[in-house]
């Protein structure tokens, strides 16, 4: 594509940004699924293992956009609101990645399919 438009396969788009579309993607797919689970399924660990893909994507995003300052812990919001937690996280990921990919295209997409395989490994539970 020579429009500057978003890509699926992960790679830089015209304008030098990473393209973030599967992330997206998959970020909204598992949180679709946490928010349609019963209680009794998060309570069973469904949240918590929600809540902890969530942090891990949130500390990447704050890795990603303030390499030297500490890494603030996403706090536990409850079992009800772990879905939009983990939206959330998964977005500014995506969103840190894309300014990553101007300056770092490499790292940029290292990060991205590290994070993708998390979600992935996550909806396989």
């Amino acid at each position: 594509m020579t429009d500057g438009t978003a890509r699926q396969d992960g790679t830089a788009r015209q304008d030098g940004t990473q393209d973030t579309a599967a992330l997206d993607a998959a970020v909204e797919a598992a949180a679709d699924r946490l928010r349609t689970l019963p209680e009794s399924r998060l309570r069973r660990g469904a949240a918590a293992a929600g809540l902890g893909l969530a942090r891990e994507l949130t500390r990447r995003a704050q890795r990603l956009e303030r390499p030297q300052a500490p890494v603030k812990e996403l706090p536990d919001a409850g079992i009800y609101s772990v879905g939009d937690q983990l939206a959330v996280a998964g977005h500014d990921l995506a969103a840190a990645l894309r300014t990553a990919g101007a300056t770092d295209p490499a790292a940029a997409r290292h990060e991205l399919a590290a994070a993708l395989a998390l979600i992935h490994a996550h909806a396989e539970r």
